[in-house]
């Protein structure tokens, strides 16, 4: 018993000095990239659990390689069988609206969640284009925010060239609301402003979701710690500010957000539509700015809000303005 009681405490001493000596672990365990679940699922062959996809990949820049699964609408369900990459291109022109989904950490395109969210959306008449990170899933290369952000960039690039003028909307989950507002920045500044922008789950900056992470509180009550771990994501240049993006984005905002997530805080949800409405204000905009919340009694928590009945209806009225 003692042994183990000295070994347990050993593990937990060491782990401050790991991070100041191997800095890049803090990045490793922000994007669990490496955790490729569900492993039974073949990446390539999307049919094993979504109908009506098509898999295909794209290159951000030399060297990567990431997957990629376009779901199609309802009304293209029936003329889909047996049909190859090419049809599904031709198909994104159809007119019907567009949604990115930009996923969270850890795992594939394939989990189960974010399946199902897919699925409906299908249902309701949405092509879907799920991206895998580069690093994630089957995809090449190593993940970082600058290159995750280069990845949605490269797919909305390509979303563009073959929709013919059909809305586009980001839908960032988790890690992925980050990467959406990047996204949404950057495109701004490009001069072609994203047609909306949905946030489930949405944190504030990463580096706030990491200091209330359970195991990083147990080691806040020593000296200089909080300080190593926004040093460490700075190094890294991990930061994710989705409050400092939403003060200048133009584009219509959805968040949706429970308030019983245990991961990321109903509070940081809030604090972002606080924020965007008072650059709506600032700019004296008339941008739709909209927040769903859920209640905790729902117990849809941080991976469950598909589970919302309404969900379609809810999306369908904010996205209807949008539609060109």
């Amino acid at each position: 018993m003692k042994r183990a009681a000295c070994f347990l405490f050993s593990v937990y001493a060491a782990a401050p000095v790991i991070l100041y000596l191997l800095p890049w672990i803090l990045g490793h365990v922000i994007f669990c990239h490496f955790l490729k679940f569900p492993f039974s699922v073949d990446l390539s062959r999307p049919a094993d659990v979504l109908n009506h996809t098509c898999n295909f990949y794209l290159s951000p820049e030399e060297g990567v390689s990431v997957g990629v699964w376009h779901t199609l609408p309802a009304s293209q369900w029936e003329g889909s069988v047996g049909r190859g990459p090419e049809w599904y291109r031709e198909a994104l022109g159809d007119g019907r609206p567009v949604i990115i989904y930009l996923h969270g950490n850890l795992g594939t395109r394939a989990i189960h969640h974010r399946v199902e969210l897919v699925k409906i959306l299908s249902a309701a008449g949405y092509h879907v284009l799920s991206l895998d990170y580069r690093g994630f899933g089957d995809s090449t290369g190593e993940p970082s925010e600058e290159g995750l952000t280069r990845d949605a960039l490269c797919l909305h690039d390509w979303v563009l060239q073959h929709s013919r003028g059909a809305s586009v909307a980001l839908w960032g989950h988790s890690l992925g609301s980050g990467v959406a507002t990047n996204t949404a920045v950057q495109l701004q500044d490009q001069g072609s402003a994203v047609d909306a922008v949905i946030l489930e789950a949405a944190f504030t900056t990463i580096g706030e979701v990491v200091a209330i992470h359970p195991v990083t509180k147990m080691y806040m009550f020593l000296p200089g710690f909080e300080s190593l771990i926004w040093s460490i994501l700075n190094m890294n240049n991990i930061v994710f500010a989705s409050d400092k993006n939403l003060e200048t984005v133009s584009s219509p905002l959805l968040i949706l957000h429970s308030e019983d997530d245990h991961i990321v805080p109903y509070q940081m949800g809030l604090k972002l539509y606080e924020i965007s409405l008072q650059a709506q204000k600032q700019y004296k905009t008339d941008v739709q700015v909209e927040m769903i919340s859920y209640s905790a009694d729902l117990g849809y928590s941080h991976n469950n809000i598909y589970l919302d009945p309404n969900l379609t209806n809810r999306l369908g009225n904010f996205l209807q303005t949008l539609r060109k």
